[in-house]
């Protein structure tokens, strides 16, 4: 039996700018490395994107994807959109998602000082000359503490810029119907946002109106390659891949971030917290989510911790989001929405999937040896 009365803000269309939706969940990005070696994204991804859109998910966003053939890459068997083979190789998975009747954003990303895994360059490039905290990540193939980068020249910058915006192309031209440009995490660009990350004292850096430059110019950069009808979304969050304390200052800075960022015309703002439906904004009762959605006009997504149905609903009642992101347990029910939707029980996620690589194959062969099935025998 249908299960939409009870979750009814989830099971409504809505749309991103032009692109109209007929639910309101989203698959969260998640890191796989399971491309090629070379960044060609492979068969086995194909199969793995689609079951999310079989499953129910109106829109799916990519895994991060490497823009440059330089310092972007930040894991072993990411997959890129840096040159037109990697291009051509994501071309029939994106057919395999909207086939389906789904919707597909490529999120780009930048590694910068968190890169750890990076086939072109051998040292890692940041905004300052400061090392991420913590060690690298054990499951995407790290060890150890991560490098100090070296800092980014004028020219490694505008090249920086440059690379998002020719990836953004590629993944136009492969089909996808947007990309979300991964501002989030500790990365590339949140590294420039960041006061912990960015000390420079040029125009890249100082005041928060001069850390916002490096997004800003790429988000102009990207829709200057793709034009004014083509979906264009940033993810944002105050905490890093090693860092889950760091937090911004305050409501003022938030709001200013938030604002200036949507004054650049992007399509929508995508947050990933902790818990997205705890207070996260020092001084505030608000999270993330639920202050943008006061502050900007945009469409915003939540993302954090919202595996839960009746969270989900809430945080889209509450009016704190217009979207919810779902992650880990998307990991264990790729056809979350259909479980939800029509009353049938959801797996809880077993962390032993992602070891000793949070990869596909492991992913295979711990359902092999569970016999834990990703989806339920269903069409939609």
């Amino acid at each position: 039996m249908a299960n939409v009365s009870q979750y009814p803000n989830l099971f409504k269309p809505g749309a991103l700018s032009g692109l109209n939706l007929t639910n309101r969940l989203i698959l969260a990005p998640m890191t796989r490395t399971s491309a090629e070696a070379d960044g060609r994204p492979t068969e086995r991804m194909r199969d793995y994107y689609r079951d999310f859109a079989r499953g129910g998910f109106s829109l799916l966003i990519s895994e991060g994807i490497y823009t440059d053939e330089r310092f972007s890459q930040g894991y072993d068997y990411q997959p890129g959109l840096a040159n037109l083979a990697q291009q051509e190789a994501w071309q029939p998975i994106v057919e395999s998602v909207q086939t389906e009747g789904a919707k597909f954003v490529a999120q780009l990303m930048h590694g910068g000082a968190q890169t750890q895994g990076n086939r072109f360059v051998e040292d890692t490039a940041a905004p300052s000359a400061v090392a991420p905290k913590g060690e690298m990540l054990g499951f995407y193939g790290g060890e150890g503490p991560y490098p100090t980068p070296r800092p980014m020249s004028e020219a490694d910058i505008q090249e920086a810029i440059a690379g998002f915006a020719a990836a953004a192309q590629r993944a136009q031209a492969a089909g996808f119907d947007g990309v979300e440009l991964h501002g989030a995490n500790g990365y590339l660009i949140d590294q420039f946002i960041s006061e912990y990350f960015n000390h420079r004292d040029d125009a890249w850096g100082g005041s928060l109106e001069r850390r916002l430059a490096f997004p800003i110019a790429v988000i102009r950069a990207v829709r200057k390659a793709v034009g004014s009808d083509f979906l264009v979304g940033m993810r944002l969050s105050q905490i890093k891949v090693t860092d889950s304390n760091y937090r911004w200052a305050g409501r003022e800075e938030a709001a200013i971030i938030m604002t200036t960022l949507e004054a650049e015309g992007l399509d929508y703002l995508h947050f990933s917290e902790l818990d997205a439906l705890t207070p996260a904004v020092e001084g505030t009762e608000k999270s993330l989510s639920a202050l943008a959605s006061e502050l900007i006009d945009i469409p915003v997504i939540a993302n954090g911790e919202l595996g839960d149905p009746q969270a989900a609903e809430t945080i889209i009642a509450q009016g704190a989001a217009d979207f919810v992101a779902i992650g880990k347990a998307a990991l264990a029910n790729h056809d979350w929405p259909y479980r939800v939707r029509n009353n049938r029980s959801l797996a809880t996620l077993d962390f032993a999937m992602l070891m000793p690589r949070a990869n596909l194959s492991n992913e295979d062969a711990w359902r092999e040896q569970h016999d834990v099935s990703a989806t339920l025998d269903v069409t939609r």
